[in-house]
């Protein structure tokens, strides 16, 4: 996918005023634009501040509710009127609620009733692909997952694997919140991706490189569709409903069978340059053994993902199948070998971590890894290791942590790459919405 190409004005320069004076017509018009260019300005700027305190109020309004409006006044900052009129604007599209049986007394007058998010209104719909399959799930405005389904991979071609998702999803709804109006679709997966154009540039291990993804999917569903990399989606999802929301900076690292991070800070995740922020594939690791396809050894993908645990427990007959579930459930059983992978996996990823944390310093690392998630040893034993490869002082125990959606990792990929769109733009998302009801 090569970059937009960039006029050349050098082979078209423009004519010398001096020479080429213009008509009295034409010096009129751009009196007018030079009087109008202001005003559009201030329109747009007033645009974008409704846009920000309407995210701040809706924000406040998830993070707290149920909670009163004068409070939210309180927290956002913004006046109490300005509030009132946002809430009002808000329950008339169906994203929020007064919350029934709440009632607080205020002194004098009219009773605080709090208010909160309503969760019966509208759905989104998330989609992760992974390598091996795809999840489809349907998620509330809070982020919880209502039901979601794994559908295995025959085949990966893009057209294919969309439409089937779009199918599935749509029945899923229809059996789970046939009353609910879809807001739209969130889109995850790994590699390299371009929320932009709704692009998945490369994804290697999918066979992938330069699929329209939003414009398929959009085709299969007729709804609005959003596109991000599963570990900023994730990093999304933690900064509005998890761990990472109350923080000013969060590093989330994400390993599956692709291995990427992704930065937050000041609400808002890094992309760099044409989406490419969170490439870590490639981080050389202490101690790797493994031959990378780039040609090197030690690349921290090459060393940690799920497919390179599997193929260690094929080879020393913990699993029959590859399925990183399995040596899991092996170590479960108390089988040593398998406790001995996902104990050097999450040393392994500890290293990395504590490489990323020197150099960025965030307020706390997330961790999406198998091991990490569901055994307390793993997640001790990341811990001691990035305790031992950074120079940062902090609390292991306090900063790094397991992800906040332990049953709903896919799933809740895919959907918080919608929900950052509400959140961004509450009212354009929800009166959108309103006309696919």
């Amino acid at each position: 996918m090569s970059a937009s190409a960039v006029p050349n004005d050098v082979s078209h320069p423009l004519p010398s005023p001096a020479l080429s004076p213009r008509p009295a017509s034409t010096q009129a018009a751009a009196g007018t634009t030079a009087r109008t260019a202001p005003a559009a300005g201030l329109r747009a700027a007033d645009g974008e501040r409704r846009r920000t305190s309407a995210s701040a109020v809706l924000r406040a309004v998830l993070e707290h509710g149920p909670v009163a409006r004068s409070t939210v006044a309180r927290i956002t900052g913004l006046s109490p009127a300005s509030v009132t009129d946002y809430c009002a604007r808000f329950a008339a599209l169906g994203l929020i609620r007064e919350a029934q049986g709440t009632s607080r007394p205020s002194g004098a007058g009219r009773p605080h009733v709090p208010v909160e998010v309503d969760r019966t209104r509208f759905v989104v719909g998330g989609v992760h692909v992974a390598v091996p399959y795809t999840t489809v799930a349907v998620l509330d405005l809070c982020g919880r997952v209502i039901a979601q389904r794994r559908l295995p991979h025959d085949g990966t071609e893009p057209d294919r694997v969309l439409a089937t998702a779009a199918e599935a999803l749509g029945a899923l709804r229809a059996a789970h919140a046939p009353e609910a109006a879809p807001l739209g679709v969130g889109v995850a997966t790994g590699g390299w991706v371009d929320p932009g154009s709704g692009t998945v540039i490369e994804h290697e291990l999918l066979g992938w490189h330069d699929v329209a993804v939003r414009d398929l999917l959009a085709r299969h569903t007729t709804l609005p569709v959003h596109l991000d990399s599963h570990s900023r989606a994730l990093a999304n999802g933690e900064r509005l409903f998890g761990h990472a929301r109350s923080g000013r900076s969060a590093l989330h690292l994400f390993v599956g069978n692709v291995v990427d991070s992704a930065f937050t800070t000041h609400d808002q995740v890094h992309y760099g340059p044409r989406s490419q922020a969170g490439a870590i594939a490639h981080l050389p690791v202490a101690g790797g053994t493994r031959r990378c396809r780039c040609g090197r050894t030690g690349c921290l993908q090459a060393e940690a993902s799920e497919l390179t645990l599997c193929r260690r427990a094929l080879d020393a007959g913990v699993i029959d199948a590859p399925d990183p579930m399995l040596v899991l459930r092996a170590a479960a059983d108390g089988h040593p070998v398998a406790v001995r992978l996902l104990l050097e996996r999450a040393r392994l990823v500890g290293r990395a971590v504590g490489l990323l944390l020197d150099v960025l310093n965030p307020e706390s690392v997330v961790v999406v890894e198998l091991g990490v998630i569901h055994r307390a040893d793993c997640l001790a034993a990341l811990r001691e290791e990035v305790t031992a490869h950074t120079w940062a002082n902090f609390d292991a125990a306090e900063v790094v942590v397991p992800t906040s959606f332990p049953d709903a990792v896919l799933a809740t990929a895919g959907g918080s790459v919608a929900l950052d769109v509400l959140y961004r733009d509450p009212l354009g998302v929800a009166a959108a919405g309103m006309r696919h009801r």
